[in-house]
């Protein structure tokens, strides 16, 4: 995207000494997380294989934050401290190999994921540079989705999925993608509010992820999408005339689609299910209920039985805090609260601005979105977008930076 002149608040703080190596970080970890599972893509991709790319990306991840960051300067951050409390908790649940070596196995790949983001705190100055790095690479993963919607339409929209788009390139479920477009899109917006981009970019990266989310028929992270926006917007309110604007038109807009297209949206919110399977939510409530209805000693009811799958009795449980709860205990669910509450409470008290809009937005979309998604206990993009928020809420500093400043450029392209 093409980064305007900052009017009143200057340039952003910390962004010209970030190493580019570090958007390089950021990236593999978002590589990390897309996950392995998923819709059958065109040409076959051993579940082996993807592993080994996802784990390696993490791997190269860590050792590049390393290199950039060889004398292990870090940021305190309240967020990273907790996350390194679930790592230790899901690490005393997991010792006694009651859900397999599996476990041990995602404790050190959480390890990896938390230790890195501690050596890119040193970066975390409250600028709008790692929400560029965001949207950069969620928008090339979208990428690889259209690719293969355009490659081959019946393998993106599979009956198996009821018509839903999936990654036919690479193995992403709906929801995956749905998360990715609705996150990058409301960041999007935002940067344009802000004035921190140009219209005709955002349109770019805007419209074809509007696209792409529609055919995902994703409801979660529609509302996720919306709520977020209007909350992160409403921050914006009094110190913003485009984000007043905005509102105004946006609740306008909700009113006229409310109206006038009401059955669309209600059959394409339905998504043809029946009101029996709509009320348990695609029968997660069926597996929610078998979990907390489950016997439990009293240690696995505190510290869960170990990192899994995020499964239930063979089923997922598509839900973040009753699978923290069952791999985690009553301990992680209170670390993940914590983390929720610690970084909301954080942007309630800094003062009105775009990077506080922004992590308003990922923190609604995240806390929306743990109702019916599994992964604020484990790495995860959710820990992602928090972690982003996090950094958003950090305070500018004023060190010398790591690296020599590349000389200023014109427009810097998201």
């Amino acid at each position: 995207m093409n980064r305007q002149t900052d009017t009143q608040s200057g340039a952003e703080p910390g962004a010209a000494g970030t190493p580019r190596v570090v958007g390089v970080v950021w990236g593999l970890l978002v590589l990390n997380t897309l996950g392995s599972a998923g819709a059958k893509t065109i040409v076959p991709l051993p579940r082996s294989l993807i592993q080994m790319v996802t784990m390696g990306a993490l791997v190269a991840a860590f050792a590049l934050a390393l290199a950039v960051n060889l004398r292990l300067r870090i940021r305190a951050s309240a967020y990273l401290l907790l996350l390194t409390l679930l790592l230790v908790t899901s690490v005393i649940s997991s010792a006694n190999l009651e859900s397999g070596f599996g476990a041990l196995f995602r404790c050190f790949r959480l390890a990896l994921f938390i230790g890195t983001l501690w050596l890119l705190s040193r970066w975390w100055d409250g600028s709008l540079t790692f929400v560029r790095y965001h949207i950069r690479a969620y928008f090339a993963v979208l990428g690889s989705v259209a690719a293969g919607l355009v490659v081959s339409p019946g393998a993106a929209l599979p009956d198996l999925y009821g018509g839903r788009l999936v990654g036919a390139l690479w193995p992403l479920t709906p929801p995956q993608i749905g998360q990715y477009a609705a996150v990058i899109i409301g960041l999007t917006v935002l940067l344009v509010l802000g004035r921190r981009t140009d219209r005709t970019s955002a349109v770019v990266i805007i419209v074809p992820s509007l696209v792409l989310l529609a055919l995902t028929h994703t409801r979660t992270a529609t509302l996720g999408l919306l709520i977020g926006l209007a909350l992160a917007i409403g921050s914006l309110i009094l110190t913003s005339a485009a984000a007043r604007r905005s509102f105004t038109w946006a609740v306008l807009c909700a009113v006229v689609a409310a109206v006038g297209f009401a059955s669309a949206l209600q059959t394409w919110f339905l998504r043809g299910q029946s009101k029996e399977n709509f009320s348990s939510l695609t029968g997660r409530a069926k597996v929610w209920d078998a979990l907390l209805g489950a016997p439990r000693s009293t240690s696995e009811q505190w510290l869960g039985v170990g990192l899994g799958d995020k499964s239930f009795g063979g089923l997922p449980i598509d839900n973040s805090w009753l699978a923290v709860y069952n791999e985690q205990g009553l301990s992680g669910v209170t670390l993940v609260a914590a983390i929720i509450i610690v970084l909301g409470a954080v942007a309630l008290l800094r003062p009105p601005s775009l990077q506080r809009a922004c992590a308003i937005f990922l923190i609604s979309y995240c806390a929306i979105a743990s109702y019916t998604e599994a992964g604020l206990g484990d790495a995860s993009p959710y820990l992602l977008h928090l972690a982003l928020a996090a950094a958003l809420l950090a305070a500018p500093t004023a060190t010398t930076p790591l690296s020599t400043p590349e000389p200023a450029r014109r427009s810097e392209v998201t």
